[in-house]
């Protein structure tokens, strides 16, 4: 026997709340740090064990620490309503206190946990907890807006959050009211039927939802991020964390922005030399489900290299907090701080920081003689200013959005995320095409992407969508990343037909485009069910119906005198 396990603990929150936690300890005698994850998806659900991103629990346990779950208020066994990101600061204060204070710990603490248990993490190491030393962060965000509920340009992320939400209320009815058969039926069948749940319109029409988690009412009434989101932000108080992280993310995951953004934010603003310089950052050719962990996707493989195994991630979080729980500085000696997969030439690669320091960003102008949107080969990217002026126009109904295809998203019934062949959407009369000259020599992109369009609309109110694509010579269009802006946050309401800049965030990516391969970009102006459809009214979006919805004419400008211009970072090597 290598432990013994209580699941039947239940750690007094300040308020009186006791919530439901689970505790492994070595079956050795004497005293052990603590591992602490917490969930809203059940401390005794086996997925939080299996999953292959989490780091094997008896490797913990044979190493010498003690394991903790627990269920976050208002889920599973731990009584409360869940309101996401609300208490999980105080709860997660309160919970590493009452663990610092047991017998059989020696009051060093560290947390790990993905997705929803990092973003809990965020939260309390904001609180600044004195027994807590290292924490482990796996696909989440310590900025609630931009990842997962809006896009850093400010799209509701629709798919991301009607499907979370719809599984969080049908958790609260089965644990308020297990006899309510007809409710949990119909928050079922929703799930399920994965268009009438996405196609409604409004978006803010879900009354079971306003009913069941009025939280996600919050949500759709402050689009912008506003002082409430704020409020709810980690990222507004890195100066206050101490502790060192290690960020782990994927190139096809939600949360890749977050993951990053925390890296460097901590780097630059943490609350100690420690938390500074201890980050660390992990970045894998993964989506945010378990399907992707083999790095096999139907149009890309990245072999055997790709594979979550091959990155140890139990072995990273055991240097991690080995190294700064307790307190071996040899632990983490022939390590990077950052570690990425570099696609293309598909290996990994250890690097001195984020972003890389030999990067340098290369624009590549868009040019063509206004015939991007109706043939595959007008568009071009150049690496010199083109010489004349020239646009593309597309027609944009938001009642017949660009469907998604692949990509980072967390991808429900019938649809999958990572990188995804664009095909079939390139044919489409709304779809910009731009493609660089086929590529004689390697060229390495790492880092962040950033799309500057020069655009206008006869609406007064559109989004500005990119991607960014690998084109192989056998044909396939291999998406690589992506970003939408609504164009109200950068430039307030639109005058028709005026041009403004507009400069859309494509998150970031690890790819060397080999020779024979081109570089492709594709605008348009919608990415659904993967964000919301803007209706172009310059209203509330998620109050819209489908007869509210604008058709408008979308054009993006091109040339010296209005250069639109997607900025690649470089990497020599």
């Amino acid at each position: 026997m290598i432990a013994t396990m209580d699941d039947a603990v239940a750690v007094p929150m300040r308020d009186g709340v006791l919530l439901a936690t689970t505790v492994w300890r070595p079956a050795s005698t004497g005293t052990f740090p603590a591992l602490l994850v917490r969930t809203p998806y059940g401390k005794d659900d086996i997925g939080l064990y299996g999953n292959t991103k989490a780091p094997d629990v008896l490797a913990l346990l044979r190493a010498g620490y003690a394991v903790v779950a627990q269920d976050v208020r208002g889920t599973a066994g731990s009584p409360g309503v869940l309101v996401p990101h609300a208490a999980e600061a105080d709860d997660g204060v309160d919970t590493i206190a009452w663990l610092a204070a047991q017998p059989w710990c020696d009051g060093r603490i560290g947390t790990w946990g993905g997705s929803y248990q990092g973003m809990a993490q965020w939260h309390t190491a904001a609180a600044a907890p004195p027994a807590l030393r290292a924490m482990v962060p796996l696909m989440a965000s310590a900025d609630p807006y931009r990842a997962p509920w809006y896009s850093p340009g400010g799209a509701l992320s629709l798919d991301t959050f009607l499907t979370w939400a719809h599984r969080a209320a049908l958790g609260a009815v089965r644990r308020a009211a297990p006899s309510d058969g007809e409710r949990a039926e119909r928050l079922t069948n929703a799930l399920l039927d994965r268009s009438a749940l996405l196609d409604r319109l409004p978006v803010g029409d879900h009354p079971l939802l306003r009913d069941l988690l009025p939280w996600a009412a919050d949500v759709l009434d402050h689009p912008s991020r506003d002082e409430w989101w704020q409020g709810l932000s980690p990222a507004e108080r890195y100066g206050a964390i101490t502790v060192p992280a290690l960020a782990v993310g994927g190139w096809y995951d939600p949360f890749l922005m977050g993951t990053i953004d925390s890296y460097v934010g901590m780097r630059r603003h943490g609350g100690s030399a420690e938390a500074r310089d201890g980050q660390r950052l992990l970045i894998g050719p993964w989506g945010h489900a378990d399907g992707a962990d083999l790095g096999e996707f139907p149009d890309r493989s990245f072999g055997p290299a790709g594979a979550v195994g091959a990155a140890d991630l139990t072995e990273a979080h055991l240097r991690f907090f080995d190294r700064w729980v307790r307190g071996r500085e040899d632990a983490l000696e022939g390590t990077a701080p950052v570690r990425i997969f570099v696609m293309g030439i598909d290996r990994w690669r250890d690097e001195a920081d984020w972003p890389l320091p030999d990067t340098r960003y290369v624009d590549h102008f868009l040019s063509s003689t206004g015939k991007a949107g109706t043939s595959g080969t007008d568009g071009s990217l150049l690496t010199t200013t083109p010489d004349a002026d020239g646009r593309d126009a597309f027609r944009h109904d938001p009642l017949d959005p660009v469907p998604t295809l692949g990509g980072p998203v967390i991808a429900g019934p019938g649809a999958w995320a990572g990188p995804a062949d664009q095909r079939p959407v390139r044919d489409r009369h709304d779809v910009l095409c731009f493609t660089s000259p086929v590529l004689d020599a390697p060229l390495e992109v790492t880092g962040h992407v950033r799309l500057v369009l020069h655009a206008s609309s006869s609406a007064v109110d559109t989004d500005f969508t990119g991607k960014l694509v690998d084109v192989h010579p056998d044909g396939r269009v291999i998406l690589l990343c992506e970003g939408i802006q609504r164009v109200r946050y950068q430039s307030g309401p639109l005058r028709p037909g005026e041009p403004v800049e507009v400069v859309v965030d494509l998150c970031a990516t690890s790819n060397v485009f080999l020779p024979g391969h081109r570089i492709g970009l594709e605008v348009a102006s919608s990415n659904f069910p993967r964000y919301d459809r803007n209706t172009g009214t310059g209203r509330a979006v998620a109050l819209d119906g489908g007869a509210d919805a604008v058709v408008a004419l979308n054009t993006v400008h091109h040339g010296p005198s209005r250069p639109s211009r997607l900025v690649l970072p470089v990497v020599d090597r």
